[in-house]
C-alpha cells in the first residue's frame, strides 16, 4: 500500500470512530471536518506548479 493510501486509510478510521463513539455530535462532526478537510485545504491552498511538483514526487515514489 502506497504512503498516501495509508493516510487515506487512518482519516477513515479517525473518521468512523468519531462517528461510532457517543460523543457529543458537534464534536464528532468537528473531528471528522478537521480530520479530513485540513489536508484538502492544504492542497487548495498550493498554486498549480506546486501542486503539479507534488503529483510528479508522488508518482516517482511509486515505483520504488
Amino acid at each position: 500500500m502506497s504512503p498516501l493510501g495509508k493516510y487515506y486509510v487512518g482519516a477513515g478510521i479517525v473518521a468512523v470512530l468519531a462517528i461510532l463513539l457517543p460523543l457529543p455530535s458537534l464534536l464528532t462532526w468537528l473531528v471528522v471536518i478537521v480530520a479530513l478537510g485540513a489536508p484538502v485545504a492544504g492542497y487548495f491552498m498550493l498554486d498549480e506548479s506546486q501542486r503539479a511538483r507534488l503529483r510528479r514526487v508522488r508518482r516517482r515514489g511509486i515505483g520504488r
